[in-house]
Protein backbone atom coordinates (compact mmCIF):
# COMPACT_ATOMS: atom_id res chain seq x y z
CA UNK A 1 0.00 0.00 0.00
CA UNK A 2 1.58 3.00 -0.72
CA UNK A 3 2.46 5.82 1.87
CA UNK A 4 0.22 9.17 1.83
CA UNK A 5 2.25 12.34 2.02
CA UNK A 6 1.65 15.46 1.15
CA UNK A 7 3.55 18.72 0.15
CA UNK A 8 2.45 22.32 1.12
CA UNK A 9 3.95 25.74 1.70
CA UNK A 10 5.01 25.90 5.35
CA UNK A 11 3.48 28.30 7.79
CA UNK A 12 5.18 30.11 10.47
CA UNK A 13 4.29 27.52 13.15
CA UNK A 14 6.17 24.93 11.01
CA UNK A 15 9.81 25.90 11.87
CA UNK A 16 10.03 23.49 14.44
CA UNK A 17 8.86 20.85 12.13
CA UNK A 18 11.46 21.63 9.46
CA UNK A 19 13.76 22.07 11.85
CA UNK A 20 13.38 18.48 12.99
CA UNK A 21 13.44 17.44 8.86
CA UNK A 22 16.45 19.27 8.58
CA UNK A 23 18.62 17.37 11.31
CA UNK A 24 17.45 14.40 10.37
CA UNK A 25 18.98 14.62 7.24
CA UNK A 26 22.29 16.38 7.18
CA UNK A 27 25.08 16.47 9.74
CA UNK A 28 24.81 20.46 10.35
CA UNK A 29 20.78 21.12 10.48
CA UNK A 30 19.75 24.55 10.92
CA UNK A 31 17.56 25.09 13.92
CA UNK A 32 14.27 26.33 14.45
CA UNK A 33 15.13 30.32 14.42
CA UNK A 34 16.85 29.58 10.64
CA UNK A 35 13.46 27.57 10.01
CA UNK A 36 10.97 30.84 11.17
CA UNK A 37 13.30 33.58 9.42
CA UNK A 38 13.39 31.61 5.93
CA UNK A 39 9.53 31.14 5.89
CA UNK A 40 8.91 34.88 7.04
CA UNK A 41 10.84 36.17 4.30
CA UNK A 42 8.82 37.11 1.58
CA UNK A 43 11.13 35.66 -1.60
CA UNK A 44 11.79 32.44 0.26
CA UNK A 45 9.48 29.32 -0.63
CA UNK A 46 9.36 26.98 2.03
CA UNK A 47 7.70 23.78 1.39
CA UNK A 48 7.68 20.32 3.58
CA UNK A 49 5.71 17.18 3.68
CA UNK A 50 4.41 14.66 5.85
CA UNK A 51 3.29 11.14 6.16
CA UNK A 52 0.54 8.75 6.52
CA UNK A 53 -0.69 9.99 10.07
CA UNK A 54 0.91 8.30 13.19
CA UNK A 55 -1.84 8.59 16.16
CA UNK A 56 -3.12 12.34 15.41
CA UNK A 57 0.34 13.75 13.78
CA UNK A 58 1.33 13.44 10.79
CA UNK A 59 4.98 12.16 10.33
CA UNK A 60 7.70 15.13 8.82
CA UNK A 61 9.10 13.16 5.89
CA UNK A 62 10.85 15.90 3.75
CA UNK A 63 11.61 19.99 3.33
CA UNK A 64 12.61 22.57 0.57
CA UNK A 65 13.53 25.64 0.84
CA UNK A 66 14.36 28.12 -2.02
CA UNK A 67 14.94 32.12 -2.46
CA UNK A 68 14.23 33.96 -5.08
CA UNK A 69 15.68 37.42 -6.71
CA UNK A 70 14.56 39.11 -9.62
CA UNK A 71 13.66 36.17 -11.92
CA UNK A 72 16.15 34.12 -10.63
CA UNK A 73 16.11 31.53 -7.55
CA UNK A 74 18.59 29.53 -5.58
CA UNK A 75 17.55 25.96 -4.06
CA UNK A 76 18.82 26.28 -0.62
CA UNK A 77 18.17 22.65 0.92
CA UNK A 78 16.48 19.77 -0.21
CA UNK A 79 16.14 17.02 2.21
CA UNK A 80 14.13 13.77 2.97
CA UNK A 81 14.34 11.64 5.79
CA UNK A 82 16.30 8.59 5.55
CA UNK A 83 12.90 6.18 5.79
CA UNK A 84 11.07 7.86 2.34
CA UNK A 85 14.31 8.69 0.14
CA UNK A 86 13.71 7.16 -2.87
CA UNK A 87 9.97 6.90 -3.03
CA UNK A 88 9.45 9.91 -5.06
CA UNK A 89 9.42 12.58 -2.38
CA UNK A 90 12.37 14.37 -3.63
CA UNK A 91 10.73 14.65 -6.97
CA UNK A 92 7.38 16.24 -6.04
CA UNK A 93 8.84 18.79 -3.63
CA UNK A 94 11.19 19.97 -6.42
CA UNK A 95 8.58 19.54 -8.95
CA UNK A 96 5.89 21.45 -6.93
CA UNK A 97 9.18 24.31 -6.65
CA UNK A 98 9.71 24.56 -9.74
CA UNK A 99 5.64 25.44 -10.44
CA UNK A 100 5.76 28.00 -7.43
CA UNK A 101 8.83 29.42 -8.30
CA UNK A 102 7.49 29.76 -12.11
CA UNK A 103 4.56 31.15 -11.24
CA UNK A 104 6.50 33.95 -9.03
CA UNK A 105 7.92 35.10 -12.27
CA UNK A 106 11.60 33.07 -11.85
CA UNK A 107 13.34 32.14 -14.83
CA UNK A 108 15.93 30.35 -13.78
CA UNK A 109 16.57 28.01 -10.62
CA UNK A 110 20.43 27.14 -9.55
CA UNK A 111 21.09 24.05 -7.33
CA UNK A 112 24.23 23.36 -6.03
CA UNK A 113 25.44 19.78 -4.51
CA UNK A 114 27.73 17.66 -3.61
CA UNK A 115 29.27 15.96 -6.67
CA UNK A 116 29.44 12.81 -4.96
CA UNK A 117 25.78 12.87 -4.15
CA UNK A 118 24.39 10.27 -6.96
CA UNK A 119 20.57 10.16 -5.94
CA UNK A 120 20.46 14.26 -5.57
CA UNK A 121 22.06 14.18 -9.53
CA UNK A 122 19.84 12.12 -11.29
CA UNK A 123 17.30 13.89 -9.62
CA UNK A 124 18.26 17.28 -10.91
CA UNK A 125 19.28 15.81 -14.23
CA UNK A 126 15.55 14.16 -14.54
CA UNK A 127 14.29 17.86 -14.05
CA UNK A 128 16.49 18.92 -17.15
CA UNK A 129 18.63 21.08 -15.33
CA UNK A 130 22.47 21.15 -16.63
CA UNK A 131 25.83 21.79 -14.63
CA UNK A 132 27.11 25.32 -15.22
CA UNK A 133 30.04 25.58 -12.71
CA UNK A 134 32.18 23.57 -9.84
CA UNK A 135 33.09 25.00 -6.50
CA UNK A 136 36.45 22.71 -5.16
CA UNK A 137 36.76 22.01 -1.66
CA UNK A 138 32.57 23.82 -1.25
CA UNK A 139 31.53 21.41 1.84
CA UNK A 140 33.58 20.72 5.31
CA UNK A 141 34.40 17.29 3.86
CA UNK A 142 36.36 18.84 1.58
CA UNK A 143 33.86 17.30 -1.61
CA UNK A 144 33.22 19.60 -4.57
CA UNK A 145 30.03 21.02 -5.35
CA UNK A 146 28.22 20.76 -8.44
CA UNK A 147 26.29 23.99 -9.24
CA UNK A 148 23.24 23.57 -11.84
CA UNK A 149 21.31 25.32 -13.76
CA UNK A 150 17.43 24.73 -14.29
CA UNK A 151 15.06 26.68 -17.11
CA UNK A 152 12.17 27.70 -15.48
CA UNK A 153 10.62 29.30 -18.48
CA UNK A 154 9.57 27.01 -21.65
CA UNK A 155 12.34 27.79 -24.11
CA UNK A 156 10.38 27.82 -27.06
CA UNK A 157 8.09 30.12 -25.90
CA UNK A 158 7.51 33.06 -27.33
CA UNK A 159 4.39 34.92 -25.95
CA UNK A 160 2.49 34.75 -29.25
CA UNK A 161 5.34 37.00 -30.81
CA UNK A 162 6.39 34.58 -33.71
CA UNK A 163 2.78 33.73 -34.69
CA UNK A 164 2.21 37.43 -34.67
CA UNK A 165 4.93 38.20 -36.94
CA UNK A 166 4.27 35.82 -39.38
CA UNK A 167 0.54 37.01 -40.31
Amino acid sequence: MPVTRTVHRAMPGDATLMAAIHANCFARPWDETAMAAFVAAPDVLCLNSRGAATHVVAAPTGLLIARRAADEAELLTLGVVPDCRRSGLGRALLARAVADLTSSGAKQLFLEVDEGNDAALALYRSFEAGPVGRRPGYYETGANAVIFSLALSDPHSDDGQIADEAT
